[in-house]
């Protein structure tokens, strides 16, 4: 029996680009699979979700969801995976700058044994200097911080196999990053390299603004160490206004060599208090992060096999 592909494609004001998506994207797959193609209109304000419907008119293999309003493109992702019925899914975005023609590889590396196939753009030409060092700046922080791996310049352009695809919709957190969910799934990866092309038409639909946000949400999500920074300030402030203290102590008071002012040792004194406050505040830190941790409600523990 043939195995079921599921395409996810969240859609955003595309209605210049969805006709040519879909057009590309049957040229790619070719009748060599078995396939479902689902559209999420994320609250589009052109003519996208018209477009769309056409297309489902005259294509069985069309499906479609329409949001109510802007929810975002994390939210389309998982509304997508959530009611998918492939053996596995591959999101990719309507823009044409994840290459549609590279399906058939994303699909032989999964047939060849692989979980996640992950599209790693290697550059993009459309890319602003400010969106570059923004890149590369997260992802340079979320390496350090991060309790889960995140790989440099990986895309939501990606496949799933159904396993991967139940246990990501186990996990029930409102501010997510989709692409960051799947990384913590675990589950055997394989990666696939890409230059990312022009837009097709249209502007994109992720601002700066939005790029910030989801970079926050990201570092919230999925590392502990920000809600734990002022208890790290804390302990350094701590230290170092200890060992000037007893500096100040040892030339002062007991070698009668040096004659520090009044307001120096009041200023010491307050930052040693200062630190052991900012230390009690990360000591709260880590009973608020447990409670995050439970707030977010993710399975556990993740089954790759079992035999029971």
């Amino acid at each position: 029996m043939q195995k079921k592909i599921s395409i996810i494609i969240p859609v955003y004001n595309e209605g210049e680009n969805v006709s040519v998506f879909y057009n590309e994207l049957n040229k790619a797959l070719n009748n060599k699979f078995d396939y479902e193609i689902i559209f999420i209109d994320d609250g589009s304000t052109d003519q996208s979700a018209k477009i769309i419907e056409n297309l489902a008119s005259s294509d069985p293999r069309i499906k479609y969801i329409e949001f109510s309003r802007n929810f975002g493109k994390e939210v389309a992702l998982t509304a997508g995976l959530n009611n998918c019925s492939g053996n596995a899914a591959i999101t990719i975005d309507a823009d044409l700058q994840h290459p549609v023609k590279l399906i058939p590889d994303f699909i032989s590396k999964w047939e060849n044994g692989a979980k996640v196939v992950v599209g790693v753009r290697k550059k993009n030409k459309s890319d602003t200097l400010s969106k570059r060092i923004g890149s590369w700046s997260f992802y340079k922080i979320m390496s350090r911080i991060a309790d889960t791996k995140i790989i440099p310049n990986s895309t939501d352009y990606r496949l799933l196999d159904r396993q991967v695809i139940n246990e990501f919709n186990r996990c029930t957190e409102r501010q997510r990053m989709a692409r960051g969910l799947i990384d913590w799934l675990g589950f055997r990866q394989t990666y696939i390299y890409f230059d990312a092309g022009n837009r097709q038409d249209g502007k994109p639909g992720y601002s700066f603004t939005k790029l910030i946000k989801l970079a926050l949400s990201s570092f919230v999500s999925l590392s502990l160490v920000p809600l734990k920074l002022a208890g790290y300030l804390g302990i350094f402030i701590i230290l170092c206004s200890a060992v000037f203290g007893i500096y100040m102590i040892i030339t002062d008071y007991l070698l009668n060599i040096q004659d520090f002012s009044g307001p120096a040792i009041l200023a010491t004194i307050n930052l040693f208090l200062i630190g052991i406050v900012l230390s009690c505040l990360g000591l709260m830190a880590l009973y608020i992060a447990n409670i995050q941790i439970e707030a977010l409600n993710r399975p556990m523990y993740i089954i790759n096999k079992e035999k029971l």
